[in-house]
Order: C-alpha cells, then structure tokens, then sequence
C-alpha cells in the first residue's frame, strides 16, 4: 500500500486525517499535546507527503485509513478530519461505524454539488497546472484556504506542503484510480463536533450546516476567526478545543 504513518501515545486512540491542501504535518503543533493524552495515529494520504502515488489497483483514502487502523490493531477510534480528511472520516464512519467512536469534522468536505465560488477555484486551479506554473497553483492555494489568522509562517508552511502534494501527484505516470466511498449522514452512530469557520468560502459553511443537521448527534461550532484550516491559524486554540471534546474518551475506545 505505500501508506506513510506514525502513532504516539498512549489511551484511547485519535486518528488525525488532514487536508488536501496539507498533509499529516499539518497536525505537528498538536501532536505533543495531543499524545500526552492519547493514542494518536496520523497519516499522509497517496500523493501528500511522504505516501508516493503510484498505479496500482484502484483505491478510496477511506480503505487505506481502515486498513492502517486494523493493522495497528486499533477496533475503534475518535477520528478528526480537516477538510478532505472530513470527508473521508465520513466515508469511514459510514462504511465502518463499528471502527468510528466520535468525529471532529474541521471544515469537512463530503462531496456537495460545486458551488460558484468554489467552481471558479478549481478552474483557475486547473488553469495554472495546464499552464505548469505551479507556484501559482500553490499561491492560489494558500490565498483561499488560509484566514486571516494565519501569518507569514503558517503561509510558507502550507505552500510548502501543497507544493509536496503537486509534485507527487504530477509526477505519476500513469496516474492511480482514486475514488469515494459513499457517505450516508443517516447511517452514522458516532456522536460528532462539526467545526466551520466564518472566513472559509460558503460552499463549506454550508457543508458544515448540512452534515451537522444530518447527523443523529452532532454538535455545531462556528469559529468566528477561522479560514479553512483552523488547526494551522490557531493551533493552542484547536488543541483546546480536542482535548474538551474528547477528554471523555478514556476508556470508552478500545485500541
């Protein structure tokens, strides 16, 4: 599989699933804190980081979250997901809700029609790759996604790793088949905190709105200072909010 993965820690298990615009650096500045208290398990999706992406059989991000989580022995976990690591936690808790104990979704996608807003994102997106100008690719990137919060340094490092991201993904020859796995609101047991921030675009607003009015337990925050990646713009904040949500964990989660 390829898969690059850490753990650290101790107790009941926390999986960390990052963004497309990142990868499972994005959570360094929580990860002390985080496995001072749990069993915390990130990974860099195929094609971020350091997962290469290379043709092989077709994959969802989903399975290979599973299939990490099951080779560690872990049969059922918190999993926090930011962005489109929401939306595969989402995927995973719909297909294995025996494995999914809690969420904390961090503006998580799960695949809503494009709104105009974020149409015109991809198309200038596409509109740079075509034109192999990644670094305006990147540039794009880390205007839209990043709130006010974020300073110089949350700049670089979040170019850095989309930059990562990019190259990977442009060098497969031919590219893998990646797909989805469905996602059904309705069908999800584990009780979950749906974070939105009122800087990011209104297509994940609104998202945000959706899968916690979906959800039969669902907790929603709205952060008036977050862009898209909260975790990145105010990390002590986030951390914060983790360790309330999830502080009741201990002995609930088998791991």
């Amino acid at each position: 599989m390829g898969v690059w993965f850490e753990e650290a820690g101790s107790g009941a298990p926390v999986v960390l699933l990052h963004s497309s615009a990142a990868d499972a650096r994005m959570w360094d500045p929580l990860w002390v804190e985080l496995a001072a208290r749990f069993r915390v398990v990130r990974l860099d999706f195929r094609g971020f980081g350091r997962s290469p992406w290379a043709a092989q059989e077709p994959y969802t991000d989903a399975g290979d979250v599973a299939d990490v989580l099951d080779g560690l022995g872990v049969r059922e976990a918190a999993v926090v997901g930011a962005s489109h690591g929401g939306r595969v936690a989402l995927e995973v808790a719909t297909a294995r809700p025996d494995l999914v104990g809690r969420l904390v979704l961090l503006a998580a996608g799960m695949g809503l029609p494009p709104t105009p807003e974020l149409r015109a994102f991809g198309q200038a997106e596409d509109a740079f790759i075509e034109a192999d100008d990644v670094e305006g690719a990147v540039r794009l990137n880390v205007d839209t996604w990043l709130g006010p919060e974020a300073g110089e340094a949350e700049r670089i490092w979040v170019a850095e790793m989309q930059r990562t991201a990019f190259e990977l993904q442009l060098a497969a020859d031919p590219e893998p088949t990646a797909g989805h796995l469905p996602i059904d609101l309705a069908a999800i047991t584990a009780p979950a905190v749906v974070v939105s921030g009122v800087h990011d675009l209104p297509y994940f607003q609104d998202t945000a709105r959706t899968i916690a009015a979906g959800l039969a337990s669902a907790e929603l925050v709205e952060l008036a200072w977050a862009g898209h990646l909260p975790s990145i713009e105010r990390p002590g904040e986030v951390t914060r909010l983790l360790l309330d949500r999830l502080g009741d964990l201990s002995g609930r989660l088998s791991g």
